[in-house]
């Protein structure tokens, strides 16, 4: 059984907790709160998680506990834990930050836990995300060999696998997440406002935007980004992206030449050098 106390019944702690309790295999599941009561969730609702007003040390040879708190909290929540006297045989600590590595649970490594990192690479808007989030998803982990071993087993049981990113790249690992999840939100919001500006019906347009997105996922999984880019740039329609230039606002229209010149970098191998110099001069003059 696999025995785990998330500190921080948050987002990430709590989507985890309720995707492992519904996970093949038997896991015990306490969270500690700094409220005396425990949010309004299933885990608590049904009785598949305990509750602890405050921080609590694990009990139990064996416990892993997990740090879902805030990344500006982790040092303070490390060395209160700490603080609480030395771990029973066996006990891990892991943070979810991704950008941070293990040394910021250094006290705790001093009291004797096995320290290290079990970063969820997911989008985890809601701590009632579905339980198969993580299925298929990937697990940034770092850390001390028996912390390691325990972060590979909880990926698996999750249905994910992990990967292993040193504490000098986190903070680049990091951005790469935001790039590629939290501007996507920004790109999508973008493109609706956009489109509803064109005429589209408000409700058509995050469904349609959506679906156009998904595929264009699709063809990267399948192809790689260089072969799934699509579109005017591709072709080197020089009218068309100026026809859309001069469609738009000033503040969309630099938005888009920012964006175009990072493409020209996948496309420039496919475009006479002339076209990409030109492109290059019109995205100057909106950027």
């Amino acid at each position: 059984m696999e025995r785990l106390v998330f500190i921080g019944p948050g987002h990430v702690g709590l989507a985890l907790g309720h995707a492992l309790s519904l996970a093949p295999g038997e896991v015990s599941l306490v969270y500690c709160g700094r409220h005396p009561d425990p949010p309004v969730h299933p885990l608590f609702v049904e009785g598949r998680a305990a509750y602890r007003y405050g921080i609590e040390p694990p009990t139990t040879p064996g416990t892993a506990v997990l740090l879902t708190v805030q990344d500006t909290l982790l040092p303070e929540v490390a060395a209160t834990l700490a603080g609480r006297g030395e771990p029973r045989a066996g006990c891990a600590v892991f943070h979810c930050s991704g950008a941070f590595g293990a040394d910021v649970l250094a006290p705790l490594h001093s009291r004797g836990y096995s320290i290290g990192t079990f970063h969820p690479l997911q989008s985890i808007p809601s701590p009632l995300a579905r339980p198969d989030r993580f299925k298929d998803s990937f697990f940034a982990i770092s850390g001390e060999p028996e912390a390691l071993f325990l972060a590979r087993r909880l990926a698996a049981q999750l249905g994910g696998s992990p990967i292993t990113v040193p504490t000098s790249g986190r903070p680049l690992y990091h951005a790469a997440a935001v790039m590629a999840s939290n501007y996507l939100v920004t790109l999508l919001d973008a493109g609706a406002r956009l489109f509803q500006r064109a005429g589209a019906s408000p409700d058509d347009v995050e469904a349609a935007l959506v679906a156009l997105a998904r595929g264009t996922l699709d063809n990267v999984q399948e192809m790689g980004a260089k072969k799934a880019l699509t579109g005017p740039l591709m072709r080197g329609d020089m009218e068309t992206v100026e026809l859309h230039l001069r469609a738009m606002g000033p503040e969309d229209a630099a938005f888009y030449a920012i964006l175009g010149r990072r493409t020209l970098g996948l496309v420039h191998g496919h475009l006479d050098p002339e076209v990409v110099e030109s492109f290059e001069k019109l995205f100057l003059r909106y950027s």
